[in-house]
């Protein structure tokens, strides 16, 4: 598992996120990678930014993507790795809300890519994988809430 630490703008104490948060199961994973438009990144790619409109979601097939999140100075407050079956951008997506992360791929990684409305058509013809986008969601709020109180 990865970690990466980075201080927190009020206190300069390192926060840790377990970025295992973003990762779908496999069942899950593979029914997006069916609607999903996958490219490869020959170099480091911006995939979305923090205060973005989101456009969709990002499934790392292969390979790493680092998130960062900035204080509003610009001062970096957050940065970690995700590996393979990390899904990115799903809450500012489900929440129809400005992404909250920026999100960059590294060189080699394999990334799916899924539209609004593929995400959309896959929720209503999938009801049954609709639950582990929402276990994907509760384990980004509960690693957020574990990383703020230590």
């Amino acid at each position: 598992m990865l970690q990466v630490m980075t201080t927190s703008v009020s206190a300069g104490i390192p926060m840790h996120l377990d970025p295992s948060a973003f990762v779908a199961d496999s069942e899950l994973v593979e029914a997006l990678s069916r609607r999903a438009v996958s490219f490869v990144c020959d170099s480091d790619r911006v995939l979305f930014r923090q205060g973005e409109t989101p456009n969709g979601i990002y499934l790392v097939q292969q390979g790493m993507a680092t998130l960062s999140m900035a204080a509003a100075s610009g001062e970096r407050i957050l940065e970690f790795d995700t590996t393979a079956g990390a899904l990115l951008g799903l809450p500012g997506l489900v929440s129809n809300q400005p992404y909250t992360l920026t999100a960059l791929a590294r060189a080699g990684a394999r990334i799916g890519f899924i539209s609004n409305v593929n995400f959309a058509e896959f929720m209503k013809s999938s009801p049954s994988l609709g639950f582990k986008i929402l276990q994907v969601l509760a384990a980004e709020v509960s690693a957020a809430r574990r990383a703020m109180s230590e």
